[in-house]
């Protein structure tokens, strides 16, 4: 790590320029925050990033994305990829899917991930900034149809970090895996707002 910040391993995929990657870097490092952990060198994952109570969380995390380097890739409705939005989603990475379509949305995702030789791909398990219920599934069965590890982040508003948590390769038990991933946030997560953090992270903040 260099200033609390990694510099991006050669198998994850990439964007930017070394000069773009520096702006980035250096706007995040100025809000006070850094990183801990190692960053995995993986071709391909799905990328677990929690809590999600506000809108700065993706700032952060975007920042983030951009200093480094990684390209990180996100799925949107195909409804909203019409001009003048459809260059600035390509840009950052949107790719469009039919959330109707009867193949189902796990399954279109995964046969992107397939037709690719590096991709990582970010999906919000909470879902909402609004107190969630419990953890969406979605991830995890990406995870598991394209057979992929799973990458695991935090967001820690007490100690300005994001935390590299490791992997997880999915067993096929959804239940334990969870089990297993929400482990590591002990210790290493805050919201920005408490109050609309999801119901599994509001026990592990209590509980840790």
């Amino acid at each position: 790590m260099s200033q609390n910040f990694p510099i991006i391993p050669d198998q994850v995929p990439q964007r930017g320029t070394s000069t773009s990657r520096n702006i980035f870097k250096n706007l995040y490092l100025v809000q006070g925050w850094g990183f801990e952990g190692e960053f995995p060198n993986l071709p391909k994952a799905v990328v677990f990033i929690a809590p999600h109570t506000s809108n700065y969380d993706g700032l952060y995390a975007f920042l983030a994305m951009l200093g480094i380097g990684v390209k990180v890739t996100i799925f949107g409705k195909d409804s909203l990829f019409k001009p003048p939005l459809k260059a600035l989603f390509e840009w950052i990475g949107v790719i469009p899917v039919q959330r109707d379509s009867p193949h189902g949305l796990t399954q279109q995702i995964v046969k992107v991930i397939q037709q690719q030789d590096k991709i990582w791909i970010a999906i919000a398990p909470e879902g909402t900034r609004k107190k969630a219920e419990k953890i969406k599934s979605g991830f995890y069965h990406i995870a598991m149809g394209a057979n992929i590890p799973i990458a695991i982040f935090s967001l820690d508003y007490e100690k300005k970090r994001i935390h590299c948590l490791g992997t997880l390769q999915p067993t096929g038990d959804y239940e334990q895996d969870l089990t297993e991933i929400l482990s590591r946030f002990k210790g290493n997560f805050s919201p920005k707002r408490p109050k609309l953090l999801s119901i599994p992270l509001q026990k592990l903040l209590k509980n840790g």
